[in-house]
């Protein structure tokens, strides 16, 4: 068992409806030195991949992904929920839907910040059906540039999000996968990896 499921076990909550809240430390409240073991540990798995840039989507995403781009020593940029004054000339935009809110987004990227030079690192905190990782794709594929994986903090292996972007060719690196919950009685199996 890894320090992040290990992490998950202890303080993790397993809720109806196939949630896991782990808001005590990655997503609400955030454990800093677990974070960056994640950017550590990300990096490691990476290292043999020339990154520009780590791209992810707010809100959670964001605290996942900065100790990877610090790992990295490259910008981190994020799509944004919504567009606001702030954000001028084009954008990639991208549809995606939600399992933990149930509702669908448009993200955006500014062009300027993505481009067929980079080579992209796409982090995530959640992995469930792949709606976000399959819109940050869709924005790094637009603007051109080379994705070099894809790394989950917590992929939940019994929703079908894993299997589509494996299936696609990409380069997935999930640091806990949860093959099964119980709500009932608060049990999480993780996958062997």
């Amino acid at each position: 068992m890894n320090f992040l499921e290990e992490r998950i076990k202890k303080d993790g909550i397993v809720k109806p409806g196939n949630v896991l809240k782990v808001d005590s430390f990655l997503n609400h409240q955030m454990d800093i030195a677990l974070l960056n073991e994640i950017g550590r540990e990300f990096h490691r798995r990476f290292a043999d991949k020339p990154i520009t840039k780590v791209l992810t989507i707010e809100a959670s995403g964001i605290a996942i992904a900065y100790p990877v781009a610090n790992e990295f020593g490259v910008p981190l940029v994020f799509a944004k929920k919504s567009k606001s004054v702030n954000i001028e000339g084009d954008m990639y935009v991208a549809e995606v839907e939600s399992f933990t809110h149930k509702n669908k987004n448009q993200v955006i990227v500014s062009k300027k910040f993505l481009s067929a030079e980079d080579h992209v690192l796409i982090i995530d905190d959640f992995l469930a059906n792949g709606c976000a990782l399959q819109g940050l794709i869709s924005i790094a594929e637009g603007a051109g540039a080379t994705i070099e994986g894809l790394g989950i903090a917590v992929e939940k292996g019994f929703q079908i999000g894993g299997r589509v972007i494996r299936n696609l060719g990409y380069r997935l690196e999930s640091l806990a996968i949860v093959d099964a919950m119980d709500a009932e009685t608060g049990e999480i199996t993780f996958r062997a990896q």
